[in-house]
């Protein structure tokens, strides 16, 4: 994402610019929509934003994809099994990502596996409901934590 705001001022006017094909008549609309396009996009994605490095995308994505298909295939085994198969918890993970895009994208993905739901994430803590306190959450949680790091290019 573009960082600083005149090049974003700049790339909002050439996108109304298309959009308008060229025609003058609507610039007073149109700088009213750039001037709010830019401040969105300012507050969305602000210039401190950590980048992505898109050579960790893949790795990040199979981490995603095998955990994803393992864990439903967890989760249908317990469904199978019945209740008494369920024994659901909460559970409390430190978290080292810094804040922001890399912590969102953690809860995100980690809601997103089957078994797991993030409840809160506050103070360098994440609260996570699991489905069964011995499933290996802590674990892939850390590994997941890893891979978000390499995307973006932060240590932990």
């Amino acid at each position: 994402m573009i960082r600083l705001p005149w090049l974003r001022i700049l790339l909002f006017a050439c996108l109304w610019w298309i959009l308008a094909e060229g025609r003058v008549d609507g610039w007073l609309l149109g700088c009213l929509a750039v001037i709010a396009a830019t401040w969105t996009s300012m507050v969305l994605h602000p210039p401190a934003a950590p980048r992505l490095h898109l050579g960790a995308l893949p790795a990040f994505l199979v981490y995603f994809l095998i955990n994803s298909v393992r864990g439903g295939g967890q989760v249908a085994f317990m469904a199978l099994r019945g209740r008494r198969a369920l024994q659901p918890v909460f559970l409390e993970l430190p978290v080292n990502l810094p804040v922001g895009a890399p912590q969102v994208l953690l809860i995100t993905v980690l809601s997103l596996m089957p078994g797991t739901v993030g409840v809160e994430l506050a103070d360098d803590r994440l609260r996570l409901h699991v489905l069964h306190q011995d499933l290996p959450v802590v674990a892939e949680a850390k590994a997941l934590e890893r891979h978000i790091a390499a995307l973006f290019g932060v240590g932990i």
